[in-house]
């Protein structure tokens, strides 16, 4: 029962995970014209966002280890919780900028907190399920912002109320926090009785730490990290352009722009989902491929001339191939590389996806400014393209490598 419980609390901290994700982009059109900002300043302050995400899970493990994850996960919440509040407050872009570290710094640890619990004492297909709850929170939260719009409010009545439901979110695991005490217990006492991963513990004893240039010169590496690159970029700029491109281009209203792109966060949240019950009968590699051919072709859709409330359908179906491929990459990395060497590798993935989520979505963001927005689908096929390519390189080179 402490089991089930404590599950149950971690797809609601999921759903948290997710609800900050998704709401600058689809507030963006209408911040930027209340402070009379060019489009391009919104790639800024997704750049500070990531440098704190990626502090903050540098420290993850100091962090963690002094407080547990418990006591990680609720002051995370509680951090994202009030900077969401604060942002509905601010009186300018600079204020909003200062709220978007601590937005960043408190999503790090518990990112890292919570896949790392999973990890270690759930079963692999809760993983693409909680990552679902991700999508969950990622879809529900454009839809405050939509509803603000509809109803001719401003983007701050939205940040306020999904700041509320966030600090709600974190009184739920203050409360729950004898729960992580009363499963660190039974799980103690399980492991003592039934010492079942024994080869596993002393396998990782074994697991000495690799330098840098060592983890690059094993065949593949290189083109795994770029497949993180690739993949992110789509991913952030996807949801962080998307309603820039359908109210410039397709002449949608901000409410239904915002409406729209919570569409590609919902393909995201049913496709893992999905892969969930997939994943049993279908190899990791199959559903790679089987998820960037239909983001790829689902990026060619949206650059078509449908008409303008057509295009919910290929962002939701861009959404729904993304979905398993970022946790079936990580699943392939022991197989393809190694247990022995793979906590580093995946260490240097994470690296790599924040690069791509902070260096690529700025500069799309100027090259839609400065070029044309109508380039917006064509950078997604692109990306995924290229993600096409360098998955397919690692399997190839980390094949040869066993052989």
């Amino acid at each position: 029962m402490i089991t089930i419980l404590l599950l149950i609390l971690i797809y609601f901290a999921f759903i948290s995970l997710g609800l900050p994700d998704s709401l600058f982009g689809v507030s963006w059109p209408q911040m930027r014209i209340d402070w009379a900002l060019p489009l391009d300043y919104a790639g800024f302050v997704s750049v500070f966002i990531v440098i704190a995400t990626v502090v903050s899970s540098l420290l993850s493990g100091v962090i963690i280890k002094k407080l547990g994850t418990g006591k990680v996960t609720f002051f995370s919440c509680l951090m994202t919780g009030l900077s969401i509040l604060g942002i509905s407050f601010v009186p300018s872009y600079l204020w909003l900028v200062v709220l978007s570290v601590t937005l960043g710094f408190g999503a790090g640890s518990v990112d890292t907190a919570l896949n790392n619990y999973v990890a270690l004492h759930f079963k692999a297909h809760h993983m693409n399920w909680l990552h679902s709850f991700w999508g969950v929170g990622a879809t529900v939260g454009p839809l405050f912002i939509s509803n603000a719009f509809a109803h001719e409010l401003s983007w701050r009545v939205g940040y306020r109320q999904v700041g509320s439901v966030q600090l709600f979110l974190a009184f739920l695991l203050f409360i729950s926090l004898p729960l992580w005490r009363m499963h660190a217990r039974k799980t103690s006492v399980s492991n003592s009785e039934n010492p079942d991963n024994e080869d596993e513990v002393r396998a990782s004893d074994e697991i000495r730490p690799l330098k840098p240039f060592q983890m690059l010169s094993i065949r593949g590496v290189p083109f795994a990290l770029l497949t993180f690159v690739f993949y992110c970029a789509a991913e952030v700029s996807a949801g962080l352009w998307g309603s820039s491109y359908l109210v410039g281009v397709r002449g949608l209203p901000v409410e239904k722009a915002a409406l729209f792109v919570s569409m590609y966060y919902s393909g995201i949240m049913a496709g893992r989902f999905l892969s969930g019950f997939v994943s049993l009968r279908v190899s990791s590699v199959t559903m790679i491929r089987a998820g960037v051919l239909i983001s790829a072709a689902a990026g060619a859709l949206i650059a078509l001339p449908l008409p303008s409330g057509m295009v919910i359908a290929p962002l939701f179906l861009f959404g729904l191939g993304m979905a398993p491929i970022f946790p079936s990459m990580i699943h392939e990395t022991p197989a393809r590389f190694g247990k022995q060497n793979s906590q580093y590798i995946i260490g240097f993935q994470m690296a790599s996806a924040y690069a791509g989520c902070a260096v690529f979505p700025p500069l799309f963001g100027i090259l839609l400014k400065n070029v044309s927005m109508g380039l917006y689908p064509f950078m997604l096929a692109g990306c995924m393209l290229l993600t096409a390519f360098c998955s397919e390189a690692v399997k190839r080179l980390a094949g040869k490598t066993k052989a």
